[in-house]
């Protein structure tokens, strides 16, 4: 029950926010209303008279039952109000002689202009032929066209008052949640299980809490004809009794906070939230995202420290913050994937801890700015373990395919509970972020850094994990093989791009045997090595080649400490570290040696 009663103490938390509107975010709902699309704006008069009708496309607070909360397509139950056009004016008879009844009960148990006029209007007849006319809906074959019969109509009352709409009018969702309680308060209570107080128990769920599975429901029970509750109860009742009181408070916290604050990925749905309301860092971004990163990784230490504190002094004293996830297990079921209830402070030190190991460095690589020193974002280290580029050109652009979607939640749940718990990071998205890093030739420049980066930070994430560390800062004398290995690539690499032209769209061979250099490098490095020598050596200013010749030997007397039988065997992940920090050492000579050749200009 921990989910439902988080969700009850932050809509009472947010009682203030209780039916009103704010720019850009979704209305928290009353009790005994739900969140409708509305299609359809009817204005009348307080006496009745249809005035104008126009097409809308807006979300709006809705009175609803328990019964039209969560109606099939087959059920005959109208909302009290606000309804699709086939329960006011349809084709359907029936249906509209109940929403009309049930109107005319609320009416009689108030004396609101709003209502009266709403019931006068309806009553006459003559909304179909108004809507005709006004070119709001068609007929075909003698009935409303069936996606238009399904647009809400929402009503606007013109003179009596200011606000003419009755959907933000918050006395007349006062009035029908006391009135609907009324009638629905029977004499059997029972005490419910989210807040342990006694009341009128629910019969029926809200659903749609998830608005990407709008049937979909967290409480549901309907197997009393077959399974009889699988043999454990004689009445759903017996297995939970929760009031509608709570029921109506839980369901539409969740959905207020699933509007305004989840996050999307693949089929699940992932939410982090404070019941007091206080700001938190989003849950799958990096604490520091934003454009003035830190350049040097001693900064980005401190940044990061100062960001997290500025959160941590905003939370409450002893606050909780509470992350779950949802997926609809099918058209009917909403399963509650994952649930966790943290300590505010234990929180923000846990994302401390993943931002300060998962992260990595960058000078851009003389292509532009660099992105400094970062975190990757959770959906970008899966995206480039599990997606491919499609298109091509200006156009490429890194995806996940539709069949591939339904693991983007998957895996995004367990790099939740990696950075949340301060779990190792899964083997497998390491070593799949690693293989397609090592196919640089099969993604533009863009991506291919991007992705080269992910890598970094995910490897030395994984290393950390196993109490190795990794510095953000070349290391020379490093003793591991394929570090070393991968110093080579970005040296070879380089020595061969210092011939190209400004306009030059090669790729250099370091670039395109890449894949084969991590599978046998001392293979690839003598047809490597060959080539630069006899096509590019030639092209460079006598002190690069020398500059070039003396790095390729240093590096090539440490990778010879290892023994020849080990020279040609397959590199470890940690290839990419070394490829990555050499090219951005590579760059920082480069750049600083045509300052001094400025100054020298200029002197």
């Amino acid at each position: 029950m921990g989910l439902l009663q988080k969700a009850v103490e932050t809509y009472e938390a947010m009682d203030h926010l209780v039916g009103v509107y704010q720019e850009g975010k979704e209305p928290l709902a009353p009790i005994g209303h739900i969140i409708a699309n509305a299609k359809i704006e009817i204005t009348i008069s307080k006496e009745g008279e249809f005035i104008k009708a126009d097409t809308v496309d807006k979300k709006i607070i809705i009175p609803v039952s328990e019964g039209s909360a969560s109606r099939s397509g087959t059920a005959n139950r109208p909302h009290p109000l606000c309804d699709q056009v086939g329960y006011i004016c349809g084709d359907d008879k029936e249906k509209s002689e109940l929403y009309l009844k049930q109107l005319r009960v609320w009416c009689d148990e108030t004396d609101n202009q709003k209502l009266n006029a709403v019931y006068a209007y309806v009553s006459k007849g003559n909304m179909q032929r108004d809507l005709l006319e006004s070119g709001i809906i068609t007929i075909e074959k003698d009935k409303i066209k069936e996606k238009e019969a399904e647009g809400v109509v929402c009503w606007r009352i013109v003179g009596t008052g200011e606000d003419s709409a009755v959907w933000t009018d918050r006395e007349l969702q006062r009035e029908f949640a006391e009135y609907y309680q009324r009638k629905h308060v029977t004499a059997d209570q029972q005490i419910s299980m989210v807040s342990g107080v006694r009341g009128t128990e629910a019969r029926k769920h809200l659903r749609g809490v998830v608005s990407v599975a709008v049937k979909a429901k967290i409480i549901s029970s309907n197997d009393k004809d077959n399974f009889t509750y699988r043999g454990r109860f004689l009445s759903p009742e017996e297995a939970m009794s929760i009031s509608y009181i709570d029921s109506q408070k839980a369901h539409n916290a969740l959905r207020w906070i699933i509007a305004n604050q989840g996050y999307l990925a693949g089929n699940r749905m992932f939410i982090c939230w404070n019941p007091q309301g206080a700001d938190l860092p989003k849950l799958t971004m990096p604490v520091i995202f934003n454009e003035s990163r830190p350049r040097e990784p001693s900064d980005y230490q401190e940044e990061l420290k100062k960001v997290i504190m500025g959160y941590r002094n905003c939370l409450p004293k002893r606050s909780d913050v509470v992350i779950a996830s949802f997926e609809a297990a099918n058209q009917g079921r909403l399963a509650v994937t994952y649930y966790n209830d943290l300590q505010g402070s234990d929180f923000l030190d846990r994302l401390q801890y993943w931002d300060e190991t998962c992260c990595w460095f960058d000078n851009g690589w003389g292509e532009g700015k660099g992105w400094g020193t970062s975190s990757p974002s959770l959906y970008r280290i899966i995206l480039f373990a599990f997606g491919t580029e499609r298109a091509s050109g200006e156009e490429a652009k890194i995806e996940i395919g539709k069949s591939e979607k339904s693991i983007v939640g998957q895996h995004m749940q367990r790099l939740l509970l990696c950075r949340l718990n301060k779990a190792a990071i899964p083997t497998d998205i390491m070593r799949a972020i690693v293989q397609r890093a090592s196919m640089p030739e099969c993604y533009n420049r863009k991506d291919r850094r991007a992705l080269q980066f992910t890598a970094c930070a995910v490897v030395r994430k994984y290393h950390k994990d196993k109490q190795e560390e990794w510095e953000m800062a070349l290391e020379p004398d490093k003793k591991d093989r394929s570090y070393q290995f991968g110093r080579l690539l970005a040296v070879l690499e380089k020595a061969e791009r210092d011939t190209y032209n400004d306009d030059e769209k090669r790729e250099p061979n370091a670039v395109r045997m890449q894949s084969v250099f991590v599978q046998r490098p001392g293979y690839a490095v003598k047809i490597i090595l060959d080539q630069i020598k006899k096509a590019y050596y030639p092209h460079l200013k006598v002190g690069s080649r020398i500059f070039y010749e003396r790095l390729i030997g240093e590096i090539m007397q440490v990778i010879s400490e290892f023994g020849d039988e080990n020279y040609n065997k397959p590199l470890k992940e940690t290839y990419i570290m070394g490829y990555y920090l050499q090219k951005n050492a590579l760059y920082t000579k480069k750049n600083n040696d045509t300052s001094s050749e400025e100054e020298t200009d200029n002197d």
